[in-house]
């Protein structure tokens, strides 16, 4: 009977220092992918810091410069063409102020009923920004049919 317990409590220890062991490897083995995340040793791309800068003068507005969504209304007196736009700025080192834009509108046949050009007023996008803004157009033309925006330039800084 006593060496029925002495088995026992052999058992018992090995187990205990089994699942001791293994508790302090999971921990080790955590504690190395959350360090070794820290330090981004799991990325793929280089950090935003490591990143060379773009020269201002190789900016690419048209291309940093992305309308995610845009809504068009007419003003109160339905003459006046009222955009709404969402700009993302794709850019991870450039900011962009003084965006240019072109309007088009458009008939149900698909000629041109008139263009526009202009600056989104008080916008300025820093690097990875994305805004939303608002701004009045030209005369809203009648029998527009389909109208779309799209950036045509902006300044650019670091």
């Amino acid at each position: 009977m006593f060496e029925e317990q002495q088995e026992e409590d052999k058992q018992s220890s090995k187990r205990g220092t089994i699942v001791l062991i293994t508790i302090v490897l999971v921990l080790l083995i955590v504690g190395g992918i959350v360090y070794a995340d820290s330090k981004g040793m799991f990325s793929s791309s280089p950090s935003t810091a490591a990143k060379a800068p773009v020269p201002v003068a190789n900016a690419d507005p048209v291309k940093d410069l992305r309308i995610l969504s845009t809504k068009m209304d007419k003003d109160i007196t339905g003459t006046t063409a009222v955009w709404l736009v969402d700009v993302k700025n794709a850019s991870p080192t450039l900011t962009y102020s003084h965006i240019m834009y072109e309007t088009t509108y458009g008939a149900a046949d698909n000629s041109l009923l008139g263009q526009n050009k202009g600056e989104i007023p008080s916008l300025t996008l820093g690097p990875g920004e994305e805004q939303s803004a608002q701004f009045k157009d030209a005369a809203y033309p009648s029998g527009t049919a389909w109208f779309r925006v799209k950036i045509t330039g902006a300044t650019a800084t670091q």
